[in-house]
């Protein structure tokens, strides 16, 4: 299926998997609204990426925002078709070391910003009775792992959110959730738990990083497919990586 003129929103869309996400989809024809806090970053990739695509400041976190992106999306491109609810943190650390400031942070941008974009346009797209809504997950959504307990959590809670989504949209709204592995990002960067980040660091230093373009290429994938088609889940990750 041609992306020519599909209207698609990226959350987190000024570096990393979301910036991919924006030029991919831009590339193929897209009106892209770039969705995040940088604005110099957004206004490069903007100047670059040209006059279809746009962007508006956008903290998740903060609910009215996100609504106000949405109504800024509308007005400009006449609809929302897509929504890539990609930004997100992932701090690390033991729980005892009691960073509860660093989890209530993963938590406000993991969880509620993915309900906050899922909330923004949701009502426009059933009332079209047309949308998808696309929610980057991580491998961790399946596995709890040590020094990733409040990152798991979030993540498993998106894989729950993105599942109760699709059951209650039945036949209006697709949804997919993309479980990343382990992808060349800024992630680990909000953390501040250098012995933590060091001991990752170490356990993965054989796994070959791969780019976010892997990631970009999947959200594609999932978009172009008939309108009866809705393509639910899908994990990329490196070949080599075990976990």
């Amino acid at each position: 299926m041609s992306l020519e003129n599909k209207v698609v929103i990226v959350t987190g869309a000024s570096s990393g998997i979301g910036e991919a996400i924006a030029r991919e989809l831009a590339a193929a024809g897209c009106k892209v609204m770039l969705a995040a806090r940088r604005e110099e970053r957004l206004k490069s990739l903007v100047q670059e990426l040209g006059d279809g695509v746009a962007f508006h400041l956008t903290d998740v976190t903060n609910a009215k925002q996100v609504e106000e992106m949405a109504e800024a999306t509308i007005k400009r491109f006449g609809k929302i078709d897509v929504l890539v609810n990609n930004a997100g943190i992932m701090p690390v650390s033991p729980l005892i070391e009691l960073k509860i400031d660093e989890w209530n942070k993963a938590i406000d941008i993991n969880i509620r910003g993915v309900l906050h974009g899922i909330a923004a346009v949701l009502p426009h797209m059933n009332e079209r009775s047309s949308g998808h809504v696309i929610n980057i997950g991580s491998i961790a959504s399946f596995r709890a792992l040590p020094n990733f307990a409040v990152y798991c959590g979030t993540k498993f809670a998106v894989k729950a959110i993105s599942e109760c989504l699709r059951q209650e949209t039945l036949g209006k709204v697709r949804v997919t959730i993309i479980y990343p592995g382990a992808v060349e990002s800024e992630l680990i960067q909000s953390s501040n738990d250098e012995q933590t980040i060091n001991q990752i660091s170490k356990d993965f230093s054989e796994v070959s990083f791969i780019s976010p373009t892997a990631i970009s290429n999947a959200v594609r994938y999932a978009i172009e497919q008939p309108d009866e088609v809705a393509v639910n889940e899908i994990v990329v990750r490196p070949s080599n990586q075990e976990l």
